[in-house]
């Protein structure tokens, strides 16, 4: 009896250690994903970018990292590969090619190149992440998964935050961020595997199709899709609105207080993150799922039309809505690693984020476009299509036979 007492301890301690380290990690790598628009904010202060070029450098993050999901997922690499390998190799790269980028001038092909291999390089780092933290889950997954999830929020959040401050120079920012996925890569080395990691033992493409050929595992995503649909244009453009807001009601020093204000409200996530993975665990995924889109749908629907109300109106439902656009989000990765094949946990993972960053790629360039024509009221309005759906989706999915796997049975 005292020598299990002493096992589960040992095995509780490593858990904590590990978890620790791998959100750490997560957190310090995927900071050469938001160096770019942290280190564009620091560099129009002194000199004009093209607006292409500037749309070029963050676009080809992403655009970047469904290129390299497209490949680990049609390979099964987190499937088949030590995770803490392909981990540490992906940061390291990113590192390299963000320091890089410290020595060139700040816009060029060879700039976009770089934030197109950085991309590549997320998608051995993002995913691979949440397959870590999954294979210590027991009856915490989503509070696990929650917590990950919401450490990357604060990191979405942050460039806003160095946007307003003095005395930074860009070039900094890209060795800071080099730096932090240097020391990330050496740091995932000191992880365990948790006991729930099943691998594949070659490379199946059909894998892949499980996403969509699997009722349960296709309406996860779906659920995931519409969520994704709102998310990242939400947080590219809610800065915009508010500084345009806070600009109409004649408020001095309209810029450095709404980048202060988004900084706040995106950041709010984090808790929302938390909060939903705390509650995912005892009531089901599901129900927090379709809750949170529920209210975020609600939000997206109706801040645009809150234009020229009372300010204090207007900032109250934009944290209402940083707090539920990704209270959800965590909870779609959790159904896939609990309602998919162990073997191609990792692969689905993979998936899923390609796909849901790939849509973000559309809803994050059409919202500009329809505010031109239809003002705030027409963009915001549009974002609400996604979580309404993804509601729809997620209902479905309650109601199917297979969500008895969610949540211990909590669905």
């Amino acid at each position: 009896m005292e020598r299990a007492t002493k096992y589960g301890d040992a095995a509780s301690e490593c858990k904590t250690t590990s978890l620790v380290i791998i959100l750490l990690a997560q957190v310090a790598a995927m900071g050469v994903w938001f160096s770019s628009t942290t280190a564009l904010a620091l560099i129009k202060r002194s000199q004009a970018i093209d607006p292409f070029d500037e749309a070029m450098l963050t676009s080809m993050v992403q655009l970047g990292f469904v290129a390299g999901t497209i490949v680990s997922a049609m390979l099964s690499l987190p499937d088949r590969y030590d995770l803490r390998r392909l981990f540490a190799g992906s940061a390291f790269v990113a590192a390299i090619a963000t320091g890089v980028l410290a020595l060139l001038p700040p816009t060029g092909p060879a700039v976009v190149s770089l934030r197109f291999v950085t991309g590549v390089c997320m998608a051995g780092v993002y995913p691979v992440g949440i397959r870590l933290v999954s294979t210590w889950a027991t009856s915490d997954l989503g509070l696990l998964i929650g917590l990950l999830v919401g450490a990357l929020t604060l990191g979405s959040a942050s460039p806003h935050l160095v946007a307003g401050m003095p005395g930074l120079n860009w070039r900094l920012i890209y060795l800071i961020a080099a730096g932090a996925a240097l020391l990330a890569a050496l740091a995932i080395g000191f992880v365990s595997v948790g006991p729930n990691l099943k691998r594949a033992t070659r490379v199946d493409v059909h894998r892949v199709a499980q996403a969509w050929r699997q009722p349960a595992v296709r309406l996860a995503n779906l659920g995931y899709l519409g969520h994704m649909w709102e998310l990242y244009a939400m947080w590219a453009w809610v800065g915009l609105f508010l500084q345009q807001t806070l600009a109409s009601h004649g408020i001095a020093d309209a810029r450095p207080k709404a980048e202060a204000l988004t900084f706040a409200v995106i950041a709010f996530g984090a808790v929302g993150a938390w909060a939903g993975g705390w509650l995912a665990d005892r009531v089901g995924r599901t129900r927090v799922t379709i809750g949170a889109m529920a209210v975020s749908a609600i939000c997206a629907a109706t801040i645009g039309w809150l234009f020229n109300a009372p300010v204090p109106v207007v900032v109250a439902v934009a944290f209402v809505w940083g707090f539920s656009v990704i209270a959800d989000s965590a909870q779609f990765s959790a159904s896939i690693a609990e309602l998919a094949d162990p073997t191609s946990v990792g692969t689905l993972l993979t998936a899923q984020t390609c796909a849901g960053f790939l849509l973000t790629l559309v809803s994050i360039h059409l919202v500009p476009e329809i505010v031109a024509h239809l003002g705030w009221q027409g963009g915001m309005t549009v974002l609400a299509v996604g979580p309404a759906l993804g509601c729809v989706a997620m209902w479905r999915l309650r109601r199917h036979p297979d969500s008895r796997r969610m949540a211990g049975g909590k669905r």
